[in-house]
């Protein structure tokens, strides 16, 4: 639609000018298939196949072992395919036990020591690889990355060759260096002994994640930070307290999350080792399930303390998450 309205030409004569009411606004994402509709549900499709994979191969495997723990499930049932439901008969064999909570409080303890002495250490090579030249930087971690990438079976059974009762490496250095007694040392003869070289396996495969990690979170520390607190004279742990580690916290806390993870679901280590013994005495919570759901075939009980695993293990890591969710409350 158009109004005319009168004027006056460059001629001195009347002139007619055209001018167009203004219509509604074209709105350039209208309709459904609108790029921003499409934007907004891109990222949503791109997760699609991860959380259709995550839900196939955890979620089915899950939701099916808690079906098992409410289940009588023994050699007779297998053979018979027979399905017994019987509450919360597992659970209640389990929680009142002694055993399950001798367990727990191994297993608690045992991650506290490994997880400690990881961080420690790791942290230390990290920084370690900070201060080092490019050359001795690049050999320590050349070693490090082997270390970490050596199959988990494979590290297990050079610890085992290493702490061998007559041939191993461990006891001739120690009867070489005077201690004759060591000479026969059955390393998994006593429980504080079996733990030491598990700890000891452990700690190796898991500082080179720590150390490669936190080296590079300190390349993106700023080098004027260091240089303006020099020029307050600051020495070198004053530096480290103000400026590296409130850069190295976010990291060192996500880091011990996933190493209190990694430690407390560790198995293979445990059981090539010497199988949670000797006497049952060196099980965790992950042998424990196993021994008791496969080793004495009752797939019930064993369904049930992995379920009771999991609890413990969100329970632990409860804490750290609610520190990290806070972090980034506290950043926004």
């Amino acid at each position: 639609m158009s109004v005319q309205t009168e004027g006056t030409d460059t001629a001195g004569g009347p002139a007619v000018h055209k001018a167009r009411t203004p219509g509604p606004p074209r709105d350039a994402d209208h309709g459904s298939g609108s790029p921003s509709r499409r934007g907004g549900a891109a990222p949503y499709l791109l997760l699609l196949p991860a959380l259709l994979a995550t839900l196939v191969l955890l979620g089915w495997p899950l939701v099916k072992n808690g079906m098992l723990s409410f289940q009588n499930l023994n050699p007779r049932q297998l053979i018979q395919h027979l399905t017994e439901w019987n509450g919360f008969d597992n659970y209640k064999e389990v929680l009142t036990g002694s055993d399950f909570w001798h367990v727990v409080e191994r297993s608690l303890v045992f991650t506290a020591i490994n997880v400690v002495l990881i961080m420690v250490i790791g942290t230390l090579v990290g920084l370690l690889l900070a201060r080092l030249g490019r050359r001795m930087r690049l050999l320590l971690m050349v070693g490090l990355v082997l270390a970490w990438a050596m199959p988990i079976l494979a590290s297990t059974t050079v610890y085992q060759w290493l702490f061998a009762q007559r041939f191993g490496v461990v006891n001739w250095v120690l009867d070489k260096l005077g201690w004759h007694s060591m000479a026969d040392y059955n390393w998994t003869g006593g429980q504080v002994s079996t733990f030491t070289v598990i700890i000891l396996l452990l700690v190796w495969q898991s500082v080179p994640f720590v150390a490669i990690n936190l080296y590079a979170a300190t390349t993106t520390i700023p080098r004027e930070l260091y240089e303006a607190a020099s020029l307050d004279g600051a020495g070198a742990w004053q530096s480290f307290t103000s400026v590296t580690f409130p850069f190295l916290r976010p990291f060192l806390y996500a880091t011990t999350f996933l190493e209190v993870i990694w430690i407390f679901k560790a198995f293979p280590q445990i059981f090539a080792i010497n199988e949670g013994g000797p006497d049952h005495l060196t099980e965790t919570l992950p042998i424990y399930a196993f021994v008791q759901g496969v080793g004495n075939q009752h797939f019930g009980v064993g369904a049930a303390i992995s379920f009771l695993t999991i609890l413990v293990l969100l329970v632990m890591t409860s804490y750290y998450l609610r520190m990290v969710l806070k972090q980034e409350e506290d950043e926004l």
